[in-house]
């Protein structure tokens, strides 16, 4: 039987990385976990469950010296980063560590839709000044993106029997609703990660994997359906998003570089990103070099958007952050 692959995870209690460390777990015949962990944090549930499930838990302190770190990633095949750019300082770290201690792999936080490099989005340029450190340092990687969540795409109800946290979903009809955009059940993430990190074809490329590709408009319409009442569309239009994207950056040239100062921009930009001028297609994503993972793998089984709906309605599952 070939040696298990060692793969660390930076951020494995959140969304993203709980998909990651669950589908790592799904073979662990194949692969031996570690979570990387704040020492405040190691006594936490998410992480003593981790434990009890055969997720090797380690303390590190990532915003201390990159050498300290490389010392515990000895061994690591491949690390994997699915920390927030409010801790880019610290992922800077991690890339320098990886480097010094060997890793073959190195899968920075991108996890987002489809986008151009630079001129775009804030968050997408923080993103790229990760890769250009990596590059920098010649250190092997793999860009995964992965489309807008199933999770994120949803009104609230009238109701009240479903609530979402708002700040962070598309919950307006953005435009007129019409533009197509690929989208992924974030339980998915994981699924395709495991494939995508022992593939030689996907080192040092781009891999973009979705589920499906929907419009607003059908979303909103198949939500009614499913639920049964009627979906409250809530349009915001090109100029409105604009106008928050101007004052979002006027804010961060301010000086205001805080969570909520972040939230404001990054959400407006990824509205006219989705909704305005349509970048999250599987033909954008061609043109800027990904390969698709649905041609990949295509024994991968995606999960279904109006199953998603039928069981967040029926309150099989909760939507995350609420």
């Amino acid at each position: 039987m070939s040696p298990k692959i060692r793969v660390a995870v930076a951020g494995a209690s959140g969304v993203t990385g709980s998909s990651v460390v669950n589908a790592l777990l799904a073979t662990r015949e194949r692969f031996e976990v570690t979570a990387l962990v704040r020492p405040l944090s190691l006594g936490k549930q998410v992480f003593v469950e981790y434990a009890q499930r055969g997720v090797v838990v380690k303390a590190v302190e990532l915003d201390g010296p990159a050498g300290a770190v490389a010392q515990i990633l000895a061994g690591v095949d491949v690390v994997i980063s699915c920390m927030t750019l409010l801790q880019m300082k610290e992922e800077m770290t991690l890339v320098t560590a990886a480097h010094e201690a060997g890793v073959s792999r190195y899968v920075p936080s991108f996890f987002g839709p489809v986008c151009p490099p630079r001129g775009v989005m804030l968050a997408r340029e923080m993103k790229e000044n990760i890769l250009d450190h990596v590059k920098s340092l010649y250190l092997p990687y793999t860009i995964i993106d992965v489309g807008w969540w199933y999770q994120l795409s949803l009104p609230p109800l009238r109701s009240g029997k479903v609530r979402v946290k708002e700040e962070y979903s598309t919950t307006q009809i953005v435009g007129d609703g019409t533009n197509p955009w690929a989208l992924v059940d974030n339980r998915d993430i994981g699924k395709y990660l495991a494939r995508i990190i022992v593939d030689p074809e996907t080192l040092n490329k781009q891999v973009f994997c979705y589920s499906e590709v929907w419009t607003q408009d059908d979303v909103y319409e198949s939500w009614g359906v499913v639920t049964g009442e009627s979906i409250n569309r809530n349009p915001i239009s090109k100029e409105e998003i604009l106008q928050i994207i101007s004052e979002g950056e006027a804010d961060m040239a301010h000086g205001d570089l805080g969570s909520a100062a972040m939230l404001k921009l990054g959400m407006a930009q990824y509205k006219y990103l989705l909704g305005i001028r349509g970048d999250d297609t599987p033909e954008h994503a061609k043109y800027l070099g990904y390969l698709d993972a649905k041609e990949l793998y295509p024994d991968i089984v995606a999960s279904s958007f109006k199953n998603y709906m039928n069981d967040l309605f029926t309150g099989c599952i909760k939507a995350p952050y609420t």
